[in-house]
């Protein structure tokens, strides 16, 4: 299972859907997309410190997903799918979907968005 940015922030506030989806799955798999718009937020956050250590943690815990040149041929699929769909997402989730389906891993999200994706599983919450 791949997490989104808004199952992280849930995660970290202890959302016990994130949690029970969590136990459910063996794999767990942050992209480094997602990684950077957490630590995005964390410059405003008042709970920066605490958040970053715990975010550290998590790094360690769960295998990070890199874009690599097989990821970018899956992107150009996913956005020109989108596309001629005339269904376009905003572009960090085109990456996030394209690690998704290059992986064959479900994401846990609660944008319903990813779900004009062929191919792609959602997880929501």
């Amino acid at each position: 299972m791949i997490l989104d940015t808004n199952a992280i922030s849930d995660y970290a506030d202890g959302n016990q859907s994130v949690l029970l989806h969590l136990r459910s799955s063996r794999v767990h798999s942050i992209p480094a997309i997602v990684l950077g718009e957490y630590r995005f937020g964390l410059t405003v956050s008042h709970q920066r410190a605490e958040r970053s250590r715990w975010l550290e943690m998590l790094e360690h815990e769960m295998e990070i997903l890199d874009v690599t040149s097989a990821t970018a041929r899956h992107y150009a699929i996913v956005r020109r799918e989108l596309r001629d769909r005339g269904r376009p997402i905003p572009e960090n989730d085109v990456w996030i979907a394209a690690l998704a389906r290059e992986h064959g891993l479900a994401l846990l999200s609660r944008d319903a968005h990813f779900d004009w994706v062929s191919g792609l599983v959602r997880i929501g919450w």
